[in-house]
């Protein structure tokens, strides 16, 4: 009885817990309202884009989406997943990610046996558009109840945030970025509520927020680690809270990881390996023997030429042996840097790559606002690793919006909260620009991190409430820089999905 009492009172606690998070107050409703209507003509833009593409039925659902989905660097392995599960993500990097999408694709067998089309791209845009809604709501809570400014300026800054173009585009491409985000941003309001009220984060909230966040992306489910740091200081080192919230947790993902590896993708790859080296065996036959019988056939016309006729054909022979040894061999591009090693996870880290630019175009450029060249291109395939802005302007949009951020984080430096986020922060800059950690793309990791810079603004805009003056100029260029971002954004990826070949 008391073990039922006990598991009951865990139950109604969760259940309370969830109708605040995700009960929408009086006072969201009307940005909550926009932002619902943003993010489904969003979403719409891409569902409108690949609808004749991606609906039809059909046995290969990998190679269609792997094949015909190009957004940048994003992967629409989600929409495969949905189609036909499998556990189709890096089982290391994502190891519970396929599991979570397991109700989704039940849903699209049904759908499919109902409609007769495939509905992965409807899903899956659903699952993006409550993951980004949720997201901004999370957020503007953190600017109106951790941070503490208006409702007006609260409301200003999740609008600024959602203009900055890779969170945009995570809350469009079927990718796991918003998902990652939005628990972050859960992660990040649940901390800092607990931080106010100088309460702790318990066992069963801080196990089930490191599932759904590492479960989702591995190396974010540090970040929790971080929260249970700040949030509930060296009590984490207590024996029984170091078991069974961060020892326990962590050995049963990577546990599922190694058990997903050895039973579903290493007997697919075994099998998709034996499949092509038998396809391969079987062109090289038909190769070797279509080779044979061209010989028969050339050595039987040779048979009736003239001396004249073989002596032209071995000088036509000789000259276009030496043309083809005198053209130039294409160029092979390397699209990232060295790697510190060719290992399972260091194989992405990068040495070499220059951090200056890429912070200035990458980091902190196009994951704000595109590069007109190359415009939402793959670096895998024909983007290079550093575009540069056709616009002077847009460099000094970029170093306005840095300046701000900076500002923030001198205002905000007393504020446990703030040095909480900036720890999510400085995680994600030791991976990417420390590491190197997939810098050849780092725009597209934009979403896990780039929340912290309108948490720092608000600071700001907190410390400059009393003045009134300042807060009206400063509300003022938030706003104008918000009105931009929304602008040059939408009309380039617009052009990208519509008007681009």
């Amino acid at each position: 009885m008391p073990a039922n009492n006990k598991l009951s009172e865990i139950f109604r606690s969760l259940s309370g817990v969830f109708r605040s998070l995700f009960r929408i107050k009086r006072e969201e409703r009307c940005l909550a309202s926009f932002l619902l209507i943003v993010f489904l003509v969003l979403d719409a833009l891409v569902v409108c884009k690949y609808y004749d593409v991606f609906t039809p039925q059909t046995r290969h659902y990998w190679h269609l989406f792997i094949s015909k989905f190009h957004i940048s660097g994003f992967d629409p392995i989600t929409y495969s997943v949905v189609s036909d599960w499998t556990a189709g993500y890096n089982v290391y990097r994502h190891p519970l990610l396929a599991f979570f999408m397991y109700v989704p694709y039940l849903i699209n067998q049904a759908l499919m046996w109902i409609t007769g089309i495939n509905c992965a791209i409807f899903i899956v845009s659903a699952i993006q558009t409550f993951c980004a809604f949720y997201a901004s709501m999370f957020l503007y809570r953190i600017f109106r109840e951790i941070v503490g400014v208006s409702r007006t300026d609260s409301s200003l800054l999740t609008i600024f945030f959602f203009g900055f173009s890779f969170v945009m585009l995570s809350a469009m491409v079927p990718d796991h970025f918003i998902i990652s985000m939005m628990l972050l941003l859960l992660a990040l309001y649940v901390s800092g509520k607990l931080i106010l009220k100088r309460r702790s984060l318990t066992i069963w909230q801080s196990a089930l927020y490191f599932f759904l966040t590492a479960g989702t992306s591995l190396n974010n489910g540090l970040k929790i680690y971080l929260s249970m740091l700040f949030v509930n200081g060296k009590r984490i080192f207590r024996p029984k809270y170091l078991f069974f919230a961060i020892l326990l947790p962590a050995a049963l993902t990577w546990g599922a990881a190694r058990m997903s590896y050895d039973h579903i993708v290493w007997p697919r790859d075994v099998a998709a390996k034996a499949a092509r080296a038998k396809a391969k065996a079987a062109k090289q036959k038909k190769q070797e023997e279509e080779k044979l019988r061209k010989q028969h056939d050339d050595s039987v016309r040779i048979a009736s030429f003239t001396a004249y006729q073989l002596d032209s054909l071995s000088a036509d022979s000789a000259r276009r042996d030496s043309i083809a040894k005198a053209k130039p061999k294409p160029v092979r591009r390397r699209k990232n840097g060295k790697p510190i090693s060719n290992g399972e996870f260091l194989s992405w880290t990068d040495v070499t790559t220059s951090r200056t630019e890429s912070v200035v175009e990458n980091l902190f450029g196009e994951g704000i606002q595109l590069h007109e060249d190359h415009l939402l291109g793959d670096v895998l395939k024909s983007r290079p690793m550093i575009v540069n802005y056709r616009h002077a302007f847009n460099y000094i949009i970029e170093a306005v919006i840095v300046l701000l951020f900076i500002a923030g984080i001198w205002c905000g430096r007393r504020s446990r909260f703030m040095w909480l986020a900036m720890s999510y922060f400085a995680l994600d800059m030791a991976l990417h620009v420390g590491l190197g950690f997939g810098i050849n793309e780092v725009y597209i990791m934009s979403a896990h991190w780039i929340y912290v810079m309108p948490i720092t603004m608000a600071f700001l805009m907190k410390a400059m409430a009393v003045r009134r003056r300042q807060a009206l100029a400063l509300k003022t260029l938030v706003a104008l820089l918000a009105t931009y971002l929304w602008i040059w954004n939408v009309s380039l990826i617009v052009r990208y999905l519509y008007f681009t070949r």
